[in-house]
């Protein structure tokens, strides 16, 4: 396995691949790996498999422009050495580890951003959050000169204005959305849970459990509004919790809706001490 620790090294192997007609396939995280993570390695290595093989790339980046001011950069889980031991488990090809000044040298100024799908729901709690994961993944994107990437539904806003910015731009890359990896407990896995206290990851479930209750009253017929009351009560049922949103959106573009009468996708935004937790499901009446 290859560590690219510039952007320079990662193109000269991406150059290299290419020079002998590889596909590349690419799995953006930022670090901190669990078993989300390598679902994620696993289906881009089945989209390589399926294309005839070629060369998969994680990188590990903890980028600082998709942070606000008051959240929680510094106290990211960062683990270096477990995370490279799991890659090199899982048959990757090269890890790309670059520096922020590497990715963000002086004087950069562009930026990417889906204006619109960027500054609803968690982008109106996170302002400017997406902004800085379409800049970075359009750099990774460049600088790897991948074919394919693959992306986890359980950040569905994240997969969908990804999906925007591929189409807008006319990006050579095919996104491969993958399903939400969950712990025994029905728990969205995320780098982010290893923050939570005892008390708070004990309760934290509570997500998964207000996400089943709407899937099935979903499928058996429902408004609007009782959906999203019994949504709050189960969620109001565990007082660790600070509910920040709970969206019920088109499941194909975000879009709002004034009745259930198509695929929806079903939103969820929970406080946890300060560790925000998100959790979604796409549900079909």
């Amino acid at each position: 396995m290859q560590i690219c620790r510039s952007k320079q090294a990662m193109r000269e192997c991406a150059d290299a691949w290419r020079a002998e007609g590889q596909r590349i396939a690419l799995v953006p995280t930022m670090g901190a790996l669990h078993d989300g993570h390598m679902t994620l390695v696993a289906r881009a290595r089945d989209w390589l498999k399926a294309q005839g093989g070629g060369r998969l790339v994680t990188s590990i980046f903890v980028n600082p422009t998709q942070f606000g001011p008051n959240e929680d950069l510094d106290k990211y889980p960062r683990d270096e050495e477990n995370d490279l031991a799991l890659l090199r488990q899982a048959g990757v090809d090269a890890v790309f580890l670059p520096t922020v000044e590497d990715i963000y040298p002086p004087g950069t100024q562009t930026i990417v951003e889906a204006t619109g799908l960027s500054r609803m729901l968690i982008g109106r709690l996170r302002p400017g959050h997406f902004r800085g994961v379409t800049t970075v993944v359009t750099k990774l994107f460049n600088i790897t000169r991948c074919d394919a990437a693959s992306f986890g539904e359980k950040d569905y806003q994240q997969l969908t204005i990804i999906r925007q910015m591929v189409g807008d731009l006319d990006m050579p890359v095919q996104i491969i959305p993958v399903p939400t990896v969950r712990e025994a407990d029905g728990l969205a896995m995320s780098s982010r849970n290893l923050r939570l206290t005892p008390q708070d990851r004990a309760a934290a479930p509570v997500l998964n459990r207000a996400l089943d209750r709407a899937q099935e009253m979903v499928a058996d017929g429902v408004t609007l509004t009782a959906l999203r009351r019994e949504i709050r009560g189960v969620l109001n049922n565990e007082p660790r919790g600070e509910t920040r949103s709970i969206d019920i959106r088109d499941a194909s573009d975000l879009s709002r809706i004034n009745r259930i009468d198509r695929p929806v996708v079903i939103l969820l935004a929970v406080r946890f001490g300060d560790v925000l937790l998100i959790d979604q499901r796409v549900a079909h009446p």
